[in-house]
């Protein structure tokens, strides 16, 4: 997990990790250089009332790609998992898809996710995972809900880390285990809440077009125009349709 400045949400964020009813993990949390007295407040208390919380302070901030991988270097455990600081979890999500990786057979998996607003009451929609994730539809467009996120070590033999980029970079994690493991699964069922917030990064979709290609340019080797026409004819499309389907979902819930 990683933390900056996320005092108003980050409580909650944490409860819902500590509460699993799958008891063997450990929290990592990488504060990355926040001034937030809340936040730090926040995160010192619960590292002193939980032994299970591991807690390592930034002296400025990098992104939460770079604090990711700081806790990813500190990870003992066979899985890793990532919960962003304002994104709570249902009680039994390590539990049950965990058991379901193992079913599965899988080295990554994702699941379905609640979207709402500020308060879980107030559902505004979801997000479905695809059950079967192939490398191909990936490369067209992310897939897999980083909240919802899990790859399994010991069946890709090793840690991966997340790129140096500043955004985006969960996708390209994701395409780089899926370059060995090729297939991914996705549970329908929701087992996380998403919070839409006005100071969201990814309600700045058409904003952050300069780090998708830069994606493409990471983990393929395209060259700038190479990248810029994959996302323009292959990304951009994929995407929008994937917007309206989820829309009109929502529209008949």
């Amino acid at each position: 997990m990683p933390t900056y400045n996320a005092g108003k949400y980050l409580a909650d964020s944490i409860s819902s990790i500590l509460d699993q009813t799958y008891l063997d993990l450990e929290l990592l949390i990488t504060d990355d250089g926040s001034t937030d007295p809340v936040t730090l407040d926040i995160l010192h208390k619960i590292e002193e009332r939980d032994s299970r919380v591991d807690v390592l302070y930034l002296d400025h901030n990098h992104g939460a790609g770079y604090a990711r991988n700081k806790s990813i270097e500190r990870a003992r455990g066979r899985y890793i998992a990532f919960c962003d600081s304002d994104d709570p979890w249902t009680h039994d999500k390590l539990e049950k898809q965990i058991a379901f990786m193992n079913q599965k057979q899988c080295a990554l998996s994702c699941a379905s996710y609640i979207i709402f607003k500020k308060k879980k009451k107030k559902s505004v929609g979801i997000n479905i995972a695809p059950p079967k994730i192939t490398f191909s539809m990936m490369k067209r467009d992310n897939k897999i809900g980083c909240l919802t996120a899990i790859y399994d070590t010991q069946l890709r033999g090793r840690k991966y880390y997340m790129p140096t980029l500043r955004k985006r970079q969960d996708w390209a994690l994701f395409l780089t285990i899926m370059q060995k493991c090729k297939i991914a699964h996705g549970m329908v069922e929701p087992l996380a809440h998403y919070r839409k917030t006005p100071e969201g990064i990814s309600r700045k979709k058409f904003r952050l077009i300069n780090y998708n290609a830069k994606v493409y340019q990471h983990v393929f080797g395209y060259s700038p125009i190479m990248s810029y026409a994959y996302l323009m004819l292959i990304f951009m499309p994929t995407y929008l349709t994937k917007r309206a389907i989820t829309w009109i979902a929502n529209i008949r819930r």
